[in-house]
């Protein structure tokens, strides 16, 4: 087949699905991924289609987001393997949070089996994956459906999440930079996940590596507050995913990377299930303050109950030797 004639054809394909991975057109084009992905940068030089998520979909800038249907086709492996890390990192018993997104769901699959779990969540698909976990209990959040991505959103799934405090905050989106950290494409979606973000010591972003250096509208994690990333090795020929996950890593950011496998090929400054070589480690870990009232000190009140006790004391002794001198 002629670049012209799969350069059409993988137009069409994205132009009738709205998105399609890399691995799908190889599929249909017969030919190489890495055919395919020349022919989509030249594609994307015309301005026909833009390159996002190790798929191809229709150009839209910064606003456009792709419905729930096209984001889980694309990059499976990827998704899977990462879902599979990320799980290793949450302990049996604890509290914790789950954004909306298709890597988040993969995750919540695996979460199943985590025996005594509290998992916090916006959306519906999270909370189907545990639905019949008997172990794990599921914390729903209000707020109104947003059917793209079957998460809740607004200021009702905002204040549900007021004054909760987990151990770790499990989140992904459109696009991950050193610079702002980690972005999605709808406002309404970075607020709740601004929220879940408050609520957590520590907070997980789940990120392939074709979201390396992509830039979307509205920033939900700076990239200060990002405990650990999560991603795929990426391509030896995409400097781009490279330079971002090096300079994610001098900001702090532990970084575990893993395998097509689902294995891990390296964790910076993680113990335990990630091994391997090793980026340049979180030198302090950053906790996220509870947001509400400040939570009174073990001791504290005690401590002022004691001293207003011995200031009334003092007091009374003074009252006596003032009544013994009027004695006088």
């Amino acid at each position: 087949m002629f670049a012209a004639e799969r350069r059409q054809l993988i137009l069409e394909m994205v132009r009738a699905n709205g998105a399609v991975s890399l691995r799908e057109l190889a599929r249909v084009v017969q030919t190489s991924e890495v055919t395919v992905r020349r022919d989509v940068r030249a594609l994307e030089a015309e301005g026909l289609l833009d390159r996002r998520h190790g798929g191809a979909v229709l150009p839209g800038g910064f606003t456009r987001e792709s419905g729930f249907p096209q984001k889980s086709h694309l990059a499976t492996a990827e998704k899977t393997a990462i879902a599979d890390l990320a799980a290793s990192f949450v302990e049996e018993g604890e509290a914790i949070v789950v954004g909306a997104g298709t890597t988040t769901q993969e995750l919540a699959r695996r979460l199943a089996r985590v025996p005594g779990l509290t998992v916090v969540t916006n959306s519906l698909l999270v909370a189907q994956a545990l639905a019949h976990a008997n172990r794990v209990e599921v914390v729903m959040t209000g707020g109104t459906l947003r059917g793209s991505n079957y998460a809740l959103v607004g200021s009702g799934a905002e204040q549900s999440l007021q004054g909760l405090r987990v151990s770790k905050a499990f989140l992904s989106g459109s696009g991950l930079t050193a610079e702002r950290g980690l972005s999605t494409s709808n406002m309404l979606s970075a607020s709740v996940d601004r929220a879940l973000v408050q609520a957590a010591a520590e907070v997980v972003v789940l990120a392939d590596h074709s979201k390396l250096g992509t830039d979307t509208m509205f920033q939900t994690v700076p990239t200060d507050v990002i405990t650990r990333l999560v991603t795929d090795e990426p391509p030896a020929h995409d400097d781009r995913a490279g330079t971002e996950l090096q300079a994610l890593a001098d900001q702090g950011v532990q970084i575990a990377v893993a395998g097509a496998s689902g294995g891990a090929t390296g964790d910076s400054g993680a113990s335990g299930p990630a091994g391997g070589d090793s980026v340049p480690a979180r030198q302090q870990r950053r906790d996220v303050p509870l947001p509400g009232p400040r939570r009174q000190v073990p001791g504290a009140a005690a401590g002022l109950r004691s001293a207003a006790a011995l200031g009334e004391q003092n007091a009374g002794a003074e009252r006596t030797r003032v009544a013994d001198l009027r004695r006088r």
